[in-house]
């Protein structure tokens, strides 16, 4: 176990499957797949088995057949936020919005009292790889937000904001959070009624790449009562965090009170990464079983009975595994109205890899 005055516990990072999270966090997943070339219909080489997650394998399908991904799921109870590094995805909801993104675009959706959605990874490229990374958490809803009506916002990679060190050698990317290093503000407000929509719990998600040689330090908690978390995902030469070594892929307990320091040795040969996430705990019960998530075991059977009766107000797509034409570029459908990253203005022609 690694030690030091700000590591509160150390424990080695699942080789597949989600990572430990604490309150108000439920569920965290990295996904990283080295897709090929597509076939010009999106697909893959090969056939999903329906359940495909296997960790020795350049690429999963998940829950898809011919395009990987996640076709048409229910969610009741809690907000998803989806976090991109590479690759796009394409996402479809029974509201009717949709949207595709990725190159480090964030989207959050509040499942509130029912939504069916899709997450797909079309393989849009026929010339080259379609690799993917990004980051699919689950954060909790109080009892008092769980019916709420459903919410999503999309907010592009330019919008996010980057906090770099002096020497250029660390970046933090602050996906969701205020009032850290020198970001004052940051402009992306998560949807109404998610926990992290409230400032005063303090929630971070943060991606946090750093350069051998280089630092980077956390700073203290705003809210001394969060649960703070870091992840080592990446790297082959080690790091330093709180001046202990740190050899392997590892999930710690940090004390939110204590300014953090990340170092990255100058006789690494790649980059070390970190997710860093906190907020201050909901502390109520939770209740869970697959994609619901409320407080009491007899909220999950009704949540079952609803989603029979209604579906949760259906599947307007025509097909499950929804995924949008090879050609479009990034966007975002909401309440019927479509926009992209770029300034239509400008009359500049939208790419997928853009």
């Amino acid at each position: 176990m690694t030690k030091s005055a700000a590591i509160l516990s150390s424990n080695p990072l699942p080789r597949a499957g989600p990572y430990p999270t604490g309150d108000p966090l439920l569920f965290c997943v990295y996904h990283k797949d080295e897709y090929p070339q597509g076939n010009g219909k999106m697909e893959a080489p090969k056939v999903g088995n329906g359940s495909d997650f296997d960790p020795d394998q350049p690429y999963r399908m998940y829950h898809g057949t011919k395009i990987p991904g996640f076709p048409s799921h229910p969610h009741r109870g809690f907000s998803t936020i989806t976090a991109t590094i590479e690759g796009l995805i394409d996402h479809a909801d029974s509201v009717g919005n949709g949207g595709r993104y990725g190159q480090g675009d964030l989207q959050m959706m509040v499942a509130g009292k029912g939504i069916v959605h899709s997450e797909m990874f079309p393989l849009i490229h026929t010339d080259k790889p379609n690799p993917t990374r990004f980051f699919q958490i689950w954060m909790n809803l109080p009892a008092k937000n769980k019916m709420v009506k459903p919410a999503f916002e999309m907010f592009w990679a330019h919008t996010v904001p980057v906090y770099e060190t002096e020497d250029g050698k660390a970046k933090a990317t602050l996906w969701i959070g205020q009032n850290y290093w020198n970001i004052a503000k940051n402009p992306n407000t998560p949807p109404p009624n998610s926990w992290a929509d409230d400032v005063s719990n303090d929630v971070v998600i943060s991606h946090i790449t750093i350069q051998p040689g280089g630092s980077i330090t956390i700073p203290k908690a705003h809210e001394p009562s969060v649960n703070r978390s870091l992840y080592y995902i990446e790297g082959n030469s080690g790091a330093i965090v709180d001046k202990a070594p740190i050899q392997e892929k590892v999930y710690l307990e940090l004390d939110p009170n204590r300014e953090v320091v990340l170092e990255v040795p100058v006789s690494a040969t790649t980059a070390g990464e970190f997710l860093w996430m906190q907020g201050k705990p909901i502390e109520e019960p939770v209740a869970q079983y697959g994609p619901f998530v409320m407080n009491q075991e007899a909220e999950i059977y009704q949540a079952f009975m609803d989603y029979e009766e209604t579906k949760f107000g259906g599947w307007p797509w025509p097909r499950d595994d929804m995924v949008f034409p090879a050609e479009k570029g990034r966007f975002a459908l909401f309440d019927g109205k479509e926009t992209t990253p770029f300034d239509d203005s400008e009359g500049r022609e939208v790419s997928p890899d853009l």
